[in-house]
């Protein structure tokens, strides 16, 4: 059975503000899928529409084989988590997890301080029932959180960027934290996150929307190493992008001029001559050399010669600027590989296998 089910969901706020633009998809049971894109691009309505907190201008919601449409909020049987946690402050810790039970009818009190006490454990907050919000660290409060929303065994589980508030490392923490306990319970779950990094790491697939609509849906892998416009490669993560024209089309090769070189990248069947595109080139995969190019043009290899403009050293790996003279290529190194200095000349290279084609549009 399918746990989410959007189809051709619209949503207008006075017949001039398209939030969500015909929005379809498909989140299987057991799935972790997160929505991600940019502020304004429409991702927390389409939640919001999910979780019944707005109704959609047309389309269907279905969740759990229901259609849930014209359902209110409290019986579509989905537990949401929120950026700012919404614990109530006057309540123990038990009694915030034990309030969507305690609303509903049918359960004895010695059911319902055992499902506290099980969710307590899930999280990982033992011993902490008596409690109050206030004496918990904010990690701690999202768990809490969680717990609150997965008490009442919701069909799904909808988090509203319930990161965004901590600070790095404790995010990092809970990112895990919160994809163990969705495996564990094998919870429906969709995510609403603006961080790239969170929807990479956690999800089964990402969602990409843009301007109310979903520009690319597939694996972590797919979206990042095979994205289908500029808009997606842009996005999710860091990418060189070089626009220009295609010149010719050789067994899925293409050479592109982009004014100052002519590039060669892999082509998709629906590039051709004279077609204007983007060339997308990941800084791991854009190499530096030290030493000057030697005149043998390798085919196989894209190669710019430059300096280096900046170096920002980031741990476990260093960022380097390529000043090429028409444009700023970004490289990335393992931070034990030799070093270079700004002002270095370098040749900048990226096999043709590495360069994916891709139009020039946003969407």
């Amino acid at each position: 059975m399918t746990g989410i089910v959007l189809e051709g969901v619209d949503k207008w706020y006075n017949d001039d503000v398209h939030a969500v633009d015909g929005v379809s998809l498909v989140v299987e049971d057991g799935e972790f899928v997160t929505l991600v894109g940019p502020s304004g691009c429409g991702k927390t309505t389409t939640l919001r529409t999910i979780a019944g907190f707005e109704s959609p201008t047309s389309g269907t919601v279905g969740i759990d084989g229901r259609d849930v449409t014209d359902v209110a909020p409290d019986d579509r049987n989905a537990g949401m988590v929120f950026q700012d946690f919404a614990l109530f402050p006057h309540m123990t810790i038990a009694e915030n997890v034990a309030y969507g039970l305690r609303v509903q009818d049918g359960h004895e009190d010695v059911d319902v301080d055992a499902r506290v006490e099980e969710m307590l454990d899930l999280v990982e907050l033992p011993g902490t029932a008596d409690r109050t919000p206030e004496q918990l660290s904010g990690g701690q409060q999202q768990r809490v959180a969680l717990a609150r929303a997965l008490a009442p065994r919701p069909d799904v589980l909808l988090l509203d960027e319930p990161l965004a508030s901590l600070d790095k490392k404790l995010r990092e923490t809970m990112q895990v934290e919160i994809k163990r306990i969705q495996q564990e319970t094998d919870i429906t779950t969709l995510l609403v996150t603006h961080n790239q990094t969170e929807a990479l790491t956690m999800s089964d697939r990402i969602a990409v929307m843009n301007d109310g609509h979903l520009a690319q849906v597939g694996p972590p892998e797919e979206i990042y190493n095979d994205p289908n416009s500029r808009f997606v490669a842009d996005f999710i993560g860091t990418a060189n992008v070089l626009e220009g024209t295609v010149t010719r089309l050789d067994d899925g090769v293409a050479t592109v001029d982009c004014g100052d070189h002519a590039l060669r990248a892999t082509a998709d069947e629906v590039a051709g001559p004279g077609d204007d595109v983007s060339v997308v080139v990941r800084p791991e995969r854009t190499a530096l050399d030290a030493t000057a190019a030697d005149g043998g043009a390798d085919p196989d290899v894209n190669a710019f010669e430059g300096r280096i403009e900046l170096r920002q050293f980031m741990g476990d790996r260093v960022e380097y600027h390529v000043d090429t003279g028409e444009r700023t290529l970004i490289s990335v190194r393992d931070a034990e590989s030799p070093g270079l200095d700004v002002g270095d000349p370098v040749v900048a290279s990226a096999p043709v296998d590495d360069c994916l084609l891709v139009g020039t549009t946003d969407d």
